[in-house]
This record gives structure tokens, C-alpha cells and sequence, in this order.
């Protein structure tokens, strides 16, 4: 750190030493203009009258009283200004010193600021300033900055469990396909039949990790477009989106023996049109495939107060409700990290995304008795 540059503390200090020296200024002036004006103002000798006047040494003498008056006015004066220039320069040093102090007091929060602020970085975001006193600006700062670092930590670790989640998931797959081969490399009497197997385990290991590529692709691109803003903005007719999304699932729901209830009423959307089909269909199919045999799948759109609304429900396992915001948490399925599923466990993120994306809202709620709904509002003008 430059010791000569301009720091705030100087700057400060020379405010603080400024305006005392400069009320100190005015002050002696307002005072030598007092002192002339009370001599001009008072009374005063006759031009040509005299005094008697007493030397120090005992002596007399006849002076010229008008004269005499002047003498002393200009003397009085001549010792105002010469002691109290004296007095502004002791009272600017005690200023500019008490200034330097008071200044490096004020600003002793912004030091504490600072070096944490210095300290931080990706493995050290657990530290606060949690800065004590009076509930002022500097507090005001302080606390804002803690809760800056609280979000940036919360970001962190969120970006953490997400790496590992999405490598632990990734090597699944891997894992599965090289020791299916090792195995089957290993054997100088696999059958063909041995062979068709392992290329069906590699098959299916493979698809599972084609779709977890894709789903990363999918939440990326929509994170994307929630930072930067959307590149497609279209009309989009959900109920039309959410028809072709409960069409896609027909096998599934008519194999499980799912009870479909639908009300799609009118519900318009600006946006991008591939993400709101990904959005009405991730919803369907995870209200699909975590239902029960015999269960219940509800769909309703609609729109008021200037929002298009999307309603997915389904019967399931039980939820826990603490825990149903966590399931647009990523690799989260069924309030469990990591579970056995046919999906990648992004299906809900992807939701909260594209969503985010539009400018609107989403939430999860358990439903008493086991099952899930989730509710979905989206603007239905055009974007910012």
C-alpha cells in the first residue's frame, strides 16, 4: 500500500482541519471588525486637545489626546491579529490531530471491511464482519455485506453439491459400461448371448447418461436465458403445450392405470416456446413417473390478474412439506438425493429455471395423503 496516496483518513483530516481553521478565520475577522468598530464608533478626542500621561519611569508629559487614541487603536488592533493568527495556528494543529483521530475512529468499520473482504475467497466465505455498534451507515454496510457473503457461500456450496452430484451420476453410467466390458473381455467362452446382454447393460447406461447430458444442456440454457434474458419471445398457448406434454406420456399413464383429470382453460405466455414445452413437460412427467399403480394425475391452466397459471398434481409417496422446496434442489427426487430413478433428477430444476427465465414463480406443496402439487405463474405480456 502506497503510504503518500490520498486516503480517505487525509482527506478527511484535512476536511475536518479545513473547516475548524476556516471558522477560526472568521471568527478573528468578525472579532478585529468588532474591535475597529467599537474605537470608530466610541468617543473621541477633539483634534488639538492633550493628555497627561504617566511613562513607566515616573515621569509626565502633555501628549496629543487624538493622536494618543489612534496609537492605541492601531496597537490594539496590530495585537489581535498577531495573537490570534498565533491561536488559529495552534487551534488548526490540535484540529487537524483531533481530526486525524476522529477520522481513523469513523473509519475503523471500513478498515474491518476491508480485511475481511481480503481474507474471503471460495474456502473462507464462512467469515462475517457481524460489525457492533450504534445503527448507523457503517452498520447499515457492514450488515449488507455479511449478507452479500451469506448468498455468495449459499451460491458456493449449491455450485459444489452440484458438481459432485452431476460427476457421482455421470460416473454411474461409466462405471456400469467398463466393467460390463471388462468382464465380458475377460471371458474366452462368452456366448453370444453373454455378448447381447452386455450390450444391452451398455445400452442402457448409455441412454441414462444421454439423458442426464441433455437435462444439463436444458437447465445451462435456461439458466442462461434467466441472466442474459430470453432469446425467443412468442406467443405460447399452454393448454396446447400441456395437451402435447400428457400426450407424450399416454403409454406410461395408461400402463400404470393412472386416472388423468384435466381443465385447461385459456392461458397465453410470452416467451420462448421450446422452454415452456420443456417446462409443461418435465412437470408431467415427473407427476408420471412418481405416482403409484391406480393413482391420479391432475392438470389445470388458466389465467387472471395478468398471469397464465399451470397446476400439476399427482397422488405418491408421501412428502415430507419442509421438504417439498427442496425438490427443485438438483439430483433431488422425492426429497432424497441421488435415489434410483428412471430421470436425472433435474426435472424440477429445470422447471425453476425456465421460469426464473420468464419472470415468474413456482412452488411445491406435499398434499395431505401422499402425492404433490406443483404451481406455476408466468407472465402473460411481453417481457422486459
Amino acid at each position: 500500500m502506497n503510504p503518500l496516496r490520498p486516503t480517505l483518513r487525509l482527506r478527511l483530516t484535512l476536511l475536518y482541519g479545513g473547516l475548524l481553521v476556516g471558522a477560526g478565520v472568521v471568527l478573528l475577522l468578525t472579532s478585529y471588525y468588532l474591535v475597529r468598530q467599537a474605537f470608530d464608533n466610541g468617543p473621541r478626542f477633539d483634534h488639538g486637545s492633550t493628555v497627561k500621561v504617566l511613562y513607566s519611569d515616573g515621569t509626565y508629559d502633555r501628549v496629543d489626546a487624538r493622536a494618543l487614541q489612534d496609537q492605541l487603536q492601531h496597537q490594539t488592533e496590530q495585537a489581535l491579529l498577531r495573537r490570534g493568527l498565533i491561536a488559529l495556528g495552534f487551534v488548526g494543529l490540535i484540529g487537524m490531530a483531533g481530526g486525524y483521530l476522529l477520522a481513523g475512529r469513523a473509519l475503523r468499520p471500513l478498515q474491518s471491511i476491508t480485511s475481511t473482504a481480503q481474507r474471503l475467497s471460495t474456502e473462507t466465505l464462512d467469515q462475517r464482519i457481524a460489525l457492533d455498534g450504534p445503527d448507523d451507515e457503517l452498520k447499515e454496510l457492514a450488515d449488507t455485506f455479511d449478507g452479500m457473503i451469506a448468498r455468495l457461500e449459499a451460491a458456493f456450496d449449491s455450485q459444489r453439491r452440484f458438481v459432485a452430484n452431476a460427476s457421482h451420476e455421470l460416473r454411474t453410467p461409466l462405471s456400469v459400461i467398463r466393467t460390463e466390458v471388462d468382464v465380458s473381455l475377460r471371458d474366452p467362452e462368452a456366448s453370444e448371448t453373454d455378448l447381447r446382454r452386455m450390450g444391452g447393460v451398455v445400452r442402457t447406461a448409455t441412454e441414462r447418461a444421454d439423458r442426464l447430458v441433455d437435462a444439463l444442456l436444458q437447465l445451462a440454457r435456461a439458466d442462461a436465458q434467466g441472466r442474459e434474458g430470453l432469446a425467443v419471445r412468442e406467443k405460447v398457448e399452454l393448454p396446447v403445450v400441456v395437451d402435447a406434454a400428457l400426450a407424450a406420456v399416454k403409454g406410461e399413464t395408461t400402463a400404470a392405470g393412472l386416472r388423468v383429470d384435466t381443465r385447461l382453460e385459456p392461458a397465453v405466455v410470452m416467451g420462448d416456446p421450446g422452454l415452456i414445452e420443456r417446462l409443461a413437460g418435465n412437470l408431467v412427467e415427473n407427476a408420471v413417473r412418481h405416482n403409484v399403480s391406480g393413482g391420479w394425475l391432475g392438470v389445470h391452466t388458466r389465467s387472471d390478474n395478468g398471469l397464465a397459471r399451470l397446476f400439476v398434481a399427482n397422488s405418491g409417496s408421501v412428502v415430507d412439506p419442509a421438504e417439498a422446496p427442496s425438490l427443485f434442489e438438483p439430483f433431488r427426487r422425492g426429497g432424497t438425493a441421488r435415489t434410483a430413478s428412471r430421470g436425472a433428477g433435474l426435472g424440477l430444476s429445470i422447471v425453476r429455471a425456465v421460469v426464473h427465465a420468464h419472470g415468474g414463480h413456482v412452488q411445491a406443496y406435499a398434499l395431505q395423503g401422499g402425492g404433490l402439487e406443483v404451481q406455476v405463474q408466468l407472465p402473460t405480456g411481453s417481457m422486459p
